[in-house]
């Protein structure tokens, strides 16, 4: 027997390594744009490409991500963020974060996937009361046995979960979006490695009594906008 069945997983894999790095680049300019293309300078930036860098990301790849979004390159459209509310089924609220230079594109996009996928594109405002504007710190310490509930306090931060992480003890760590830095600088200064700063988004109000059908259409529904190009973070109001 041939090996001609490793061709189309070979191709698959492919794509999606393009999407990835499709993906890191995005996030890479809306970094550069914001806040400039100097990663000392710009601490979004600086995560972006570390990110980019760990998933071995093309050098080449990150380079002309970061001229692009700190408008170093002629005749190239600068991305946007744009943010989509929808409602999976039974009403579960989905919010759909985007990075596009298109925006026309991404929302035709992202509305097929709503509704293929068994929920709908929804107005502004419509799911958004249900979240929070939250500022992210995800990383890890090595030694094990502190208190991380204890570490969010002394760094500032007004909430903590634990996070499953091979490095050592992992967190996540919340906080205002404007005390974003002065949490992360807290947090390394006391031992911290800090691999994820972003602003994100935390479910205020729970959908609770989800059925498991239900949990695995929401999970089709996220799958399908999670495989769309422009879309960088997704949340919804249903813990898996």
């Amino acid at each position: 027997m041939g090996k001609g069945w490793k061709n189309p997983i070979k191709a698959a894999n492919a794509a999606k390594k393009g999407l990835e790095f499709s993906k890191l680049a995005k996030e890479i300019q809306v970094a550069a744009k914001l806040g400039g293309p100097d990663p000392d300078m710009n601490s979004r930036l600086r995560l972006a490409v570390d990110a980019a860098k760990a998933r071995s990301c093309p050098k080449d790849t990150i380079e002309k991500a970061i001229n692009k979004g700190a408008g170093l390159l002629d005749g190239e459209a600068q991305p946007e963020e744009v943010l989509y509310e929808g409602f999976g089924p039974a009403q579960i609220g989905v919010l759909v974060e985007c990075q596009t230079d298109n925006r026309a594109r991404t929302a035709t996009d992202i509305k097929v996937a709503f509704n293929k996928n068994n929920g709908s594109l929804a107005d502004s405002g419509s799911v958004a009361w249900m979240f929070e504007r939250v500022g992210l710190l995800e990383g890890f310490h090595t030694n094990k046995k502190i208190d991380i509930e204890e570490e969010a306090i002394e760094a500032g931060a007004s909430e903590v979960e634990p996070l499953e992480m091979e490095a050592g003890l992992g967190a996540s760590f919340y906080t205002v979006p404007e005390d974003l830095d002065i949490v992360r600088i807290a947090l390394v200064e006391r031992g911290w490695t800090i691999e994820v700063m972003e602003l994100s988004y935390n479910a205020k109000t729970k959908t609770e009594d989800v059925s498991e059908e239900d949990k695995a259409l929401l999970g089709e529904l996220l799958e399908k906008l999670d495989d769309n190009e422009d879309s960088f973070r997704i949340y919804s109001t249903v813990d898996f």
